[in-house]
């Protein structure tokens, strides 16, 4: 009867043991992303100045392309990495920031008192968002010259993200840099 009961346990515990271990060293907070390896879905938004910014812009180039807004605390710890990566990339790459449900004057606030040396794009109703799948901020994706989606970032941009997926993408380009970053 013990062995019988022995088994029956057994067998009962050893599926959730099998479920709670294959979740081992796996980010809980990643969201895995059916775009990878597809096309980036097209867009055209405004920046901060009025003017009118494609996906399709300067064709060619690889895209670091960053949803961000002002609250969020690891958009702000990520933003000097991605200011200091979109000057040394300057006509190698593009950065582009699209403001994710927050205020075109908070965001004009933070950009004139931490900079913004890439543009800062407006996606009203966050439709852009919702074609990529954004599930909160920050969230990035590294898009090659061909505009096909190479990587998703959920969560906070570091340096070693960009040199393993947007760097093999850079023809003649510095690598991103290293030594600044959350």
């Amino acid at each position: 009867m013990n062995l019988k009961r022995a088994l029956m346990l057994a067998a009962l515990a050893l599926p959730l043991l099998v479920a709670l271990l294959s979740g081992f060293g796996r980010d809980p907070h990643a969201v895995p992303s059916m775009l990878e390896g597809k096309p980036a879905p097209p867009w055209v938004l405004q920046d901060l100045h009025g003017q009118q910014v494609a996906l399709a812009d300067g064709q060619k180039l690889p895209i670091l392309l960053n949803f961000w807004a002002t609250w969020c605390y690891p958009c702000q710890a990520e933003h000097a990495l991605l200011q200091e990566t979109a000057a040394a990339l300057q006509g190698r790459a593009r950065v582009l920031g699209i403001i994710y449900n927050d205020s075109v004057e908070a965001v004009a606030a933070y950009v004139a008192k931490h900079g913004a040396a890439y543009p800062q794009l407006i996606d009203p109703n966050s439709r852009v968002a919702i074609d990529y799948g954004v599930a909160g901020v920050p969230e990035s994706f590294i898009i090659d010259g061909d505009g096909i989606i190479v990587h998703k970032q959920a969560g906070v941009m570091r340096p070693e993200i960009l040199h393993r997926y947007l760097a093999p993408l850079l023809a003649d380009a510095p690598p991103p840099p290293l030594e600044k970053g959350p």
